[in-house]
């Protein structure tokens, strides 16, 4: 089997599959998905959760293990800010993820505060990731560490700007890829991908261009994140008003 790495190399943008469960996971294993990724948020929601490392990473940790076991292609973890105070405990929830054969995760650099997504300081951030990848030590070459960046998905002035200086301070760590979510125009999008060597994560958003012209923008891998399983529940309302409204579970069978 192709490594995880690899996937990110190919001529095609790597699709991933954004699962919450075993069950959405094996769905896009029997659809010919090459890897799959959590998504935390889906995740949390799935649990009763806002985002934002609501849940324990117990919790969280046997929903990954429950996916793992019932899938037999890569899976990454989003990590969101690592579930831990310091990096100690960060590098233990990786080396668990790596235990049950989790191969990538990512990392981002914002925190919440009052229920308010905030982005971290470049230096603070660069310090706690420079801490991580250094207690991961010889384990390193097994992870596919992705760094989430998010000035675009909150919206900051010369968010851009900000990106690509970002991008280079990752650069200096040696990390495996970076994930620009919130970021729609082409032109942007081009332009960080053509800043860096790191193959470029994208999410999708309502203005996110097709696969083909993100792949000709040098994109190397595609997400969904949580919009897939709030579609679902979006149907799954919809489906429950029509049978209530029906007063017949006919509509289920169509």
């Amino acid at each position: 089997m192709i490594s995880f790495k690899s996937l990110h190399q190919e001529e095609e943008p790597l699709l991933l599959g954004n699962v919450w469960n075993a069950q959405s996971a094996k769905v896009h294993e029997n659809l010919g998905y090459k890897a799959l990724a959590t998504s935390s948020s889906a995740v949390a929601m799935s649990l009763g959760y806002e985002d934002g490392e609501q849940m324990s990473f117990e919790e969280y940790f046997y929903i990954i293990k429950r996916i793992k076991a019932s899938v037999s292609i890569p899976l990454s973890v989003d990590l969101e800010g690592g579930y831990g105070s310091t990096p100690e405990i960060i590098v233990s929830n990786i080396i668990k993820l790596l235990e049950i054969g989790v191969v990538g995760i990512n990392l981002e650099d914002t925190h919440i505060v009052d229920g308010e997504r905030r982005l971290l300081s470049r230096e603070v951030f660069f310090e706690k990731l420079r801490h991580i990848l250094t207690m991961l030590k010889e384990r390193r070459s097994e992870i596919f560490i992705n760094i989430r960046t998010d000035p675009f998905l909150l919206g900051i002035e010369n968010a851009l700007e900000e990106t690509i200086e970002r991008i280079k301070l990752f650069e200096t760590l040696n990390v495996d890829g970076i994930f620009v979510p919130g970021m729609t125009h082409i032109e942007d999008i081009q332009t960080v991908a053509n800043a860096t060597s790191l193959p470029i994560n994208v999410m999708g958003l309502p203005d996110l261009p097709d696969f083909e012209t993100l792949k000709s923008a040098g994109v190397k891998r595609i997400t969904s994140g949580a919009f897939l399983n709030r579609h679902i529940y979006r149907e799954l309302e919809r489906i429950s008003d029509t049978v209530t409204n029906n007063k017949s579970f006919a509509a289920l069978f169509i």
